[in-house]
C-alpha cells in the first residue's frame, strides 16, 4: 500500500502557529482531490480541510475556517496545512488523504499515514 507520511507536528501554546507536511514515495497518491483530517481521543475522524488537484477551490470545516489552510504543490507532491491562531481544541493527530466529493461529502478513501500531533496547551 501507497501510505502518506505526514510531519509538521508538534507543542505550541495556544494562538501560535504550525505548519503540516503530506508527501508520499508514489507521486500518483496526489493525483486527486486531498483533504486534512484530524483524530482527537474519545472523538471520531474530523473534517478539517480540503482542496481540489488543481488548488483552485479550497474548502474548510467551520470549526477552523479563517484560521487554517490548505494549499499544494503538485511539483513537489506535497500537501500542507498553515495553521494560525491554534486553540487546545485543535489538539488531535493530523492526517492526509484522498478526498471523495470535495465541498460536499469530504470522504477519505486512500491510504492512512502514521499522521502528525498537533498538542495545543493553554
Amino acid at each position: 500500500q501507497v501510505q502518506p507520511v505526514e510531519s509538521g507536528g508538534g507543542l505550541v501554546q495556544a494562538g501560535g502557529s504550525l505548519r503540516l507536511s503530506c508527501t508520499a514515495p508514489e507521486g500518483t497518491y496526489f493525483n486527486y482531490a486531498m483533504g486534512w483530517f484530524r483524530l482527537a481521543p474519545g472523538k471520531q475522524v474530523e473534517f478539517v480541510a480540503s482542496i481540489t488537484w488543481s488548488g483552485d477551490h479550497t474548502y474548510y470545516a467551520d470549526s477552523v475556517k479563517d484560521r487554517f489552510t490548505i494549499f499544494r504543490d503538485n511539483v513537489k507532491n506535497t500537501v500542507y496545512l498553515q495553521m494560525d491562531r491554534l486553540k487546545p481544541a485543535d489538539t488531535a493527530a493530523y492526517y492526509c488523504n484522498r478526498v471523495r466529493g470535495v465541498g460536499v461529502y469530504e470522504t477519505p478513501y486512500g491510504s492512512w499515514g502514521q499522521g502528525t500531533q498537533v498538542t495545543v496547551s493553554a
